[in-house]
């Protein structure tokens, strides 16, 4: 039996994402207005709609029929209540984190890109694998519907940035060209686009006065021309591909701090499956940690609330992190 190397994974992964793509994209289509945003069920980490149903099927239809049966797979995923090994019974030798559409919500609506997300890590026997493990990633855009050019980069650790394979298709011909992957690199937020989630009312408030804080202390105080721009975009998949591709300098995700701050008990909040595909930003030299700059690792579970940081590159990450680090202990003093 042929070992099933990290580069036979990648391209499992970009196939995968393509399938989920291309038959949400045709399950949407059949559906009468309204319906992608019925609410139709909740899972331990997420609200379930009818969007995630199209997408979730055709996650389990791909597994079921182009996972190599050689070499079982345990998918972990929120759209099962459990975890699903394939073949059933077998011993995986893999582990693969997906979250069909990350995104939901924007692209429900028709307003925003979402994302499929894959990635695999190989299993030891020895312990359960964690977001470091992780050995594998593909990222695939699914669009609104006026859109037909869409992205999909996928890489392995340890390629580096000229190793990520970066690709534009062009849905309608089937050309595809390659996406230069170029992180900014400015070492100033000003003129530049820097964000920290709050597209959700819970913890608005904190986050903001986290912002100011930070930014009080970088510039001395937010001046009536400071001109730093915002940009909500509900997916943690298109955060991480807007820092890839140069458009985002900083991007933060604080929700699971706010939360514990408030005495919430919020699933509403990043997982691990949101952030798998980190590993590519890691390769094309960005920097990306937890709140508090240790490297970003957890469970590859469903429910483990992540916050997260993502700088586009070293020189900004050096600049912002101790500030960042002490707005956060001024703003969430419970969050350690």
């Amino acid at each position: 039996m042929a070992a099933l190397t990290v580069e036979d994974v990648r391209v499992l992964l970009c196939e995968l994402g393509a399938h989920v793509r291309d038959l949400t994209m045709a399950g949407r289509a059949g559906l009468p207005a309204g319906a992608l945003g019925t609410v139709e069920g909740r899972s331990p980490g997420d609200t379930i709609y009818g969007l995630d149903r199209i997408a979730d099927d055709a996650m389990v239809d791909w597994f079921s029929r182009h996972w190599p049966s050689t070499h079982p797979v345990r998918v972990v995923t929120e759209a099962l209540d459990t975890s699903m090994v394939l073949p059933a019974g077998a011993t995986p030798q893999w582990t693969c984190i997906v979250d069909p559409v990350d995104g939901t919500r924007g692209l429900m609506y028709d307003k925003r890109s979402a994302w499929v997300l894959a990635a695999a890590a190989p299993n030891d026997g020895t312990k359960p694998p964690r977001l470091r493990g992780l050995l594998v990633a593909a990222m695939t855009e699914i669009p609104p519907v006026k859109q037909q050019i869409v992205d999909q980069l996928s890489g392995v650790r340890g390629c580096g940035r000229d190793g990520i394979v970066s690709e534009r298709h062009d849905l309608r011909t089937g050309e595809i060209e390659q996406l230069a992957v170029r992180p900014s690199t400015a070492t100033d937020l000003v003129h530049g686009w820097a964000s920290f989630t709050r597209f959700l009312p819970q913890g608005k408030a904190l986050s903001a006065r986290f912002e100011e804080r930070l930014l009080t202390e970088c510039y001395g105080g937010i001046s009536a021309d400071l001109a730093i721009f915002d940009d909500q975009y509900l997916a943690t998949g298109g955060q991480l591909h807007e820092l890839l591709v140069g458009h985002d300098r900083l991007l933060g995700d604080l929700r699971p701090l706010a939360h514990r701050e408030l005495g919430l008990a919020s699933e509403l909040a990043c997982h691990p499956y949101d952030c798998c595909t980190a590993l590519l930003l890691e390769e094309a030299g960005c920097v990306v940690t937890d709140a508090w700059g240790a490297p970003l690792d957890a469970p590859l579970d469903t429910t483990t609330p992540i916050a997260w940081i993502g700088y586009a590159n070293a020189q900004l990450a050096e600049r912002f992190a101790p500030a960042i680090r002490r707005a956060i202990q001024a703003t969430f003093p419970s969050s350690r």
